[in-house]
């Protein structure tokens, strides 16, 4: 029997990319847990933790990021999620209209593991590059052509900061149009 999990993300809002970021919200713990208004994310978390294995529904464009200690993981359509893989996850957040599923047999956790290996290289190509706003722009763009534009407008900064290993004000300046980011951004 396949039991699907499903979480929607239209009560987030997105942030302005352009405002001055306030004293809490500079904090990245603060805004991971801010975020997660919706109990479906805690529920999948528990889920996680516990070593279910899960699996992100390849029939939809969805996706989860992983939060772990010093840094995030983002496994999209057909990854697996849980088991042994995230029993560090300390977060989660929903990329899309997310939709987690079972994998019933052998082979389909098989799959489901051997694309969550893709993902996680597709995301170290993008971390290879030395320059951090090489980075940013980066992984902007892939999700960029995968997701469609107010979707990503709702991922906060400091997931895609923790997926490539740069400062959320790196993420923030790779947002802009190209003729705004040689402006100098107040701190």
């Amino acid at each position: 029997m396949t039991q699907a999990i499903h979480v929607g993300n239209n009560s987030q809002q997105p942030e302005n990319s352009d405002a001055q970021p306030s004293a809490e919200q500079s904090k990245a713990d603060r805004r991971r847990s801010s975020r997660l208004g919706l109990t479906q994310e805690e529920d999948i978390l528990k889920r996680i933790r516990s070593g279910d294995l899960l699996c992100v529904n390849s029939r939809r464009r969805n996706g989860l990021i992983l939060f772990k200690k010093f840094h995030a993981e983002f496994a999209g359509p057909g990854a697996a999620v849980g088991s042994f893989l995230d029993l560090d996850c300390q977060d989660v957040y929903a990329v899309g209209s997310l939709s987690l599923l079972e994998p019933p047999t052998h082979e389909e956790r098989q799959r489901a593991y051997l694309i969550r290996r893709q993902w996680i290289r597709l995301t170290y190509q993008f971390t290879d590059n030395t320059t951090p706003l090489k980075r940013a722009q980066m992984i902007l763009n892939q999700f960029e052509n995968y997701f469609d534009r107010e979707t990503i407008a709702k991922v906060p900064d400091d997931a895609f900061a923790m997926m490539v290993g740069v400062l959320p004000h790196t993420i923030r300046l790779a947002r802009r149009p190209p003729r705004k980011r040689n402006m100098r951004v107040k701190s």
